[in-house]
Parts: structure tokens; sequence; C-alpha cells
């Protein structure tokens, strides 16, 4: 069931019950009324029959007349006196009053009654005369006027009843078209977007409601995949070209031993070129396997307790293995007083690669000038700093450092594949940390891994 025909039925079934429900509740109550108005009638009738038949007997006439003239003569009225002996007994003169017995008791017993038997009410009431004598008056009539009112009022309410149900349905039908209106509009435009047109953007006239929320959620999703689409073209054309170069290389050195015969120093300088650049190869073949392990995060780490500080000095040892002479210098003036805010929990081997990565790239892009190693701490996380001075990233390669294979426009005469931000940013992921990268060109970079302490 679609969501427009699911609002119709919502809306028209309870605002039709609760319609027939206040219709219910306005039958019943005006029913009541009309009752409790009509035993106030009858209540009358009975004081005026006291008045004409036990208080003003002298004036019985000009009661009568009174009461003929202002008061409607009720159907099948009658008012009727029953007098009650000594012993309060009531004394039963009439046929009528006979049939009443059991009335006249419950009126004696309760000093007023009321009573109804189809549409036949009773009212009666106990009355002392000023003689002393004991009384019982009682008035009967037929509620005509009920029956009359119940189907006009019946009628009225079934009217206004499907009246209501049709309007609501209208009504229904005009909100949820304007309600599913810019839903509509938002997949119309959804299927419009392809591949071809990432770049598109979902226009948002719901600002400020769930709908312009969701608007925006899907305009940043799409951000996202644009982004991802773009990191996947350069990823292709980057890796197409880092693989491809050392392929050529070896296919044109085998190519061209195999033209003619060669001698036996030219085949070992051939192979010595081929075993060169297929080494090259295998590296970046192993980094490129290596860097899409460490972006999948369901894959298993062993996690242990461990020291930044001492982590900084390990790798500091790794590097001058691979660059002797180069001068990083760790501030031991950033350490804390209390060294337990050293410690987090992640995984040693994998930081220490992201940590060399972001150390090696420093020491060579500064062509070993001093590279500045520091701390800094939040309640959060523990943050480690790497400044250099050296060639800085250009403003317009920085939103691509972290594609695999991409070097800035200035990294040319530096050997290097491209690999070395990218898989250190995945292993910061892996520790639900990340890194962030500050750069001017010619004036240095500033490289901060942030490592959170529930990691």
């Amino acid at each position: 069931m679609k969501i427009r025909t699911r609002i119709i039925w919502l809306l028209s079934s309870t605002f039709a019950v609760l319609v027939f429900l206040f219709g219910a509740i306005v039958y019943v109550l005006s029913s009541n009324y009309v009752f409790n108005d009509f035993y106030d009638r009858l209540e009358t009738r009975t004081n005026t029959t006291i008045r004409i038949e036990l208080d003003h007997r002298g004036d019985k006439e000009f009661v009568k007349e009174f009461k003929q003239e202002y008061l409607e003569k009720l159907p099948d009225e009658k008012s009727i006196v029953v007098e009650l002996d000594e012993l309060g007994n009531p004394i039963l003169n009439s046929k009528q009053a006979k049939d009443d017995a059991r009335f006249i008791q419950k009126v004696i017993q309760h000093k007023n009654a009321q009573e109804r038997k189809g549409n036949l009410l009773k009212y009666g009431k106990c009355y002392v005369s000023k003689q002393g004598r004991k009384y019982v008056v009682y008035t009967t009539a037929r509620n005509m006027y009920y029956t009359k009112y119940k189907n006009y009022l019946g009628g009225l309410l079934i009217s206004l009843f499907f009246s209501a149900v049709f309007l609501i349905i209208m009504v229904s039908l005009w909100l949820s078209k304007r309600l599913i209106k810019p839903i509509s509009d938002l997949s119309t435009s959804v299927h419009t977007i392809g591949t071809e047109n990432l770049h598109f953007r979902i226009e948002n006239k719901q600002e400020g409601d769930e709908l312009g929320e969701l608007i925006r959620t899907m305009n940043n999703m799409l951000d996202r995949l644009e982004t991802s689409f773009e990191t996947q073209n350069n990823f292709i054309s980057n890796a197409s070209h880092e693989l491809n170069t050392p392929l050529t290389s070896i296919i044109g050195q085998a190519d061209l031993m195999l033209s003619k015969d060669r001698s036996t120093e030219e085949y070992k300088t051939a192979l010595n070129r081929i075993l060169e650049e297929a080494e090259k190869l295998n590296k970046k073949t192993k980094a490129l396997l290596f860097l899409a392990q460490t972006g999948f995060d369901g894959k298993k780490m062993t996690i242990e307790s461990l020291r930044v500080d001492e982590l900084i000095f390990e790798t500091i040892e790794t590097v001058n293995r691979i660059i002797p002479g180069n001068r990083i210098r760790f501030d031991f003036g950033s350490l804390p007083e209390n060294l337990d805010v050293l410690e987090v929990k992640g995984n040693s081997q994998l930081l220490q690669l992201a940590l060399s990565n972001v150390l090696l790239n420093a020491s060579k892009y500064s062509e070993n000038q001093e590279v500045r190693i520091y701390l800094t701490y939040s309640k959060e996380s523990i943050s480690i700093h790497v400044q250099d001075h050296g060639i800085g990233i250009p403003p317009q390669d920085l939103g691509h450092i972290y594609d695999p294979f991409f070097r800035a426009s200035n990294t040319t005469s530096f050997e290097g594949y491209g690999i070395g931000l990218p898989l250190t940013r995945n292993i910061m992921r892996q520790h639900k940390g990340k890194i962030i990268v500050h750069s001017e060109e010619e004036k240095g970079t500033l490289v901060s891994l942030v490592i959170p302490y529930n990691s």
C-alpha cells in the first residue's frame, strides 16, 4: 500500500471514529437532557396540583385557569393525589392509584421519586398539608417529544456523520497530496542521478523539517559518492601508470635482448635492470595489497596497551636505520607530568608503520632539515604532531593526498609511490583516530595523528 493511500485511510478512519464517538455522546447526552427536562415538567405539574388541590382550595378555579393558560397539556397527563393514613399507609381509592401502588410506596420511602416505562414517565413527591395531613402527589404523562426528538436528532447526526466523512476524505486527499509531493519530487530527482551526473544535488525546499534533513543527508551522501568516484578514477589512473611503468621497462628490456644475440655483459646488465624494475613492481603490488587490507574495517588486529612515547622512540630508531643522519627531534618538554596519559590501546606494529610513513615523508621532503615531534592531550585523545620545514604541499593537491598512488606536483624529483598517507589514514581509522594535515608550499607541513584513549 502506498504512503498516500495509508495517509488517506489513517486520517479518514481516525476522524470518522472521532466524529462517530462525538455524535454518540451528543445523542446520549441530548436524550438524557430530554428526559430530565420532561421530569422537570412533571415536577412543575405536581407542585401545581398541590397548590390547587391542597393549599389553595378557595382559589381553585383561578389556579386551574392559570395552569390551563400557562402550562401546556402533556400527552396522557394525569395528576393524582393519594392521602396517607395515620400509619403512613396510602389510602388507594382510585383504580389508577391501585395500579401505581408500587410507585407510591417508592415515593413514600424516598420522599420523592421518578419512574419510566417506555415513553410513560412518572414523578411524585410526599407533601404534608397545613392541617398536618400527609399526601403523595404524582403526575404521569407520555413523553412523545422524546420520540420525535430522537428521530430528528438521529437523522441529523447520521447526515452530519456522512457529510463529515466525505469532507474528511476530501481533506485527506488534499493533505496527502500536499504531504507526499515533496517525497515524489525527491524520488524524481534521485532517479535522475547516475554515475555520469554525480555533481547533481537535490534542491532543498523543506528547510527546518525532517524531509529537509533527509535531503541534506542525501546531498552529503552524494558529496561522498562523488568524492569516492573521483578517488576511484584517480586511483585507477595512478595505479595503471605506476604499475605500467616497470612493466613497460621489463618488456622493453626483454624485447631488446631477444632482438639479436648479445654479449654476456649485456645480458647481465639487462637482467639487472629487469630485476630492479621487477622489485619496484613487487613493492608497489605489496603496498597496494597492504593498503587494501588495512582499509578493511572487519580485519582483526591484535590490540594491546602501549605507551605513546615508547612508540615514538622505537619508530625513530627504525627511521634512523632507513635514513641515517636524519634530523628528527622529539620535544621532551611536551611530555606530561602524569605519564599515565601516555597509555593508549592499539596495535603497535600498525601504529609504528603509520608514524614511520609520516616521519619518512617529513625527512625526505624537507631534505633532512630538522623535523620536530611533540605531543598534545585532551580528555578524549592524545595527538602526535610531526612538523617539518620542507617543500610543503600545493593547495590544489591537498584534496588528493589520500588517493592511492597520487603524488603532489612538486615531488617529481623525489622517489616515492604515493602509498604512505593513504596507508596511514587507514591505520588511524582502524584505531578510531584520524590524521590531520596542514601544509603551506615552500614553508613546510604539520601532520597530526590523533589517537583516542578508547580506541
